[in-house]
């Protein structure tokens, strides 16, 4: 959420930053501003009062002392009244306040300068790309088709139990998903990230402060009768740790890590650009989140942005990095970029990470601050965070980029972890 500082004080750069996202923010921004105005002069007003209220208490004290009864009684009536004054403006302050909330929450967050005006993916920017196109043999087939002759995940049998979306994963398929999670994790170890184990279910507070709700309530999955959401990524229960805590400057940057499922409702539509695991309601992923300075957030964008990288390096994968466009971005995003492998097979690009700075937007609606040594205010942190990695296109790659006539080859790096070289 952006603060009403900024808008106050730079309403013209939010309008004017905002259309790079191809929001029009000219109204909402408009009455922001209004009912801000409209609040502080509800404020100076009961302020004003409230100096009344101090002047008359200690001149019915100086009546009393005077023997002036009569005019100590009428001086406390009109206390009274002028007590019931300051209610009313209390009640119609907090009634400014949340209609001022509810504009507020409406506007997403600003671009950075570096991200290029643009309308959807074709726009972004390619940053780099690395590692070698492979080359299939003749018969080379999808994953859709790799998983059924080999037996290592069912759809059928995830449709049998819960519906589309939910697949099975069985014997090396399973063990597969086991051992890239435990890479990821413990790469994302050696890199500094504390692991943490987090609720897969979270409250409104928690949707509320990373910026789900209410902009994707229609893509999560809500339990109803508790009023609580699966999470669509680990990043909501992980940046909700330091919701309303204040940090110390020192403590800064906290790096964490967690591997959860994640949940998403959105609908595929038909195609095989969402077949087999290119699209599920149900996936892995491994996050990684900071919480960082504010002058250091985009050293530390970049630090995620290369462990992300050399994950895919040391999985052999074929990939580029991408810089999403104003279009193209999230609505909390200040910069996002995304990570990309080829599939050989489908002979396209599949997205498996964003790895995302949001700078403060996150943190002003967790009221996650920090305070400098010494210093009596606080400042809003930075918030960042990353897929490192999400699993499925990682499969599906892996999957399609080494298939050989004898089986699926498993990348040297995960030799340790999945006890077998094949898939066969």
């Amino acid at each position: 959420m952006l603060t009403i500082n900024l808008i106050r004080e730079q309403s013209s750069f939010v309008i004017e930053r905002l259309k790079v996202k191809n929001f029009d923010a000219t109204v909402i921004v408009g009455l922001v501003l209004d009912l801000d105005r409209r609040r502080r002069e509800l404020q100076t007003e009961s302020d004003s009062i409230q100096a009344e209220l101090n002047t008359l208490s200690r001149e019915i004290g100086t009546m009393m002392k005077d023997g002036r009864k009569d005019e100590a009684d009428a001086a406390r009536r009109g206390i009274g009244a002028m007590k019931d004054k300051q209610k009313q403006l209390a009640e119609t302050f907090d009634e400014v306040s949340r209609q001022m909330q509810a504009e507020l929450v409406k506007l997403p967050n600003l671009p950075h300068e570096l991200v290029a005006a643009g309308k959807s993916a074709e726009d972004n920017v390619i940053v780099r790309s690395g590692g070698l196109i492979p080359e299939l043999h003749t018969g080379a087939v999808p994953h859709w088709d790799l998983i059924k002759k080999y037996d290592i995940i069912d759809f059928d049998l995830g449709i049998k139990i819960t519906g589309a979306g939910f697949p099975v994963y069985k014997g090396k398929g399973a063990r597969l998903q086991r051992a890239l999670i435990n890479f990821f994790l413990d790469e994302g170890g050696k890199a500094g990230y504390r692991e943490i184990e987090p609720p897969i279910v979270v409250n409104e507070d928690s949707g509320f402060g990373t910026g789900q709700l209410p902009d994707k309530e229609g893509q999560m999955y809500h339990a109803t009768i508790d009023n609580l959401y699966l999470i669509p990524t680990a990043e909501v229960p992980i940046t909700n740790i330091y919701r309303d805590v204040i940090l110390d400057a020192a403590e800064l940057p906290v790096l964490n890590m967690g591997y959860t499922p994640c949940f998403r409702r959105e609908a595929g539509s038909w195609g095989a650009h969402v077949r087999g695991l290119n699209r599920l309601h149900q996936f892995d992923k491994v996050e990684i989140v900071q919480i960082a300075h504010p002058d250091k957030s985009y050293e530390a964008l970049e630090g995620m942005v290369k462990h992300v990288e050399s994950l895919l390096v040391k999985l052999e994968l074929p990939y580029r990095i991408v810089r999403l466009c104003g279009g193209d971005m999230s609505f909390t995003s200040a910069m996002t970029y995304d990570f990309e492998v080829w599939s050989a097979a489908q002979q396209r690009w599949l997205e498996v990470s964003s790895t995302s700075n949001f700078e403060a937007f996150q943190a002003n609606r967790l009221k996650c601050r920090f305070r400098e040594k010494g210093a009596k205010q606080t400042t809003l942190c930075h918030t960042l965070n990353g897929s490192a990695l999400a699993l499925p296109r990682i499969v599906a790659a892996l999957l399609e980029n080494n298939q050989t006539p004898e089986g699926v080859k498993i990348p040297s790096v995960l030799l340790p972890y999945t006890g077998f070289d094949i898939i066969s």
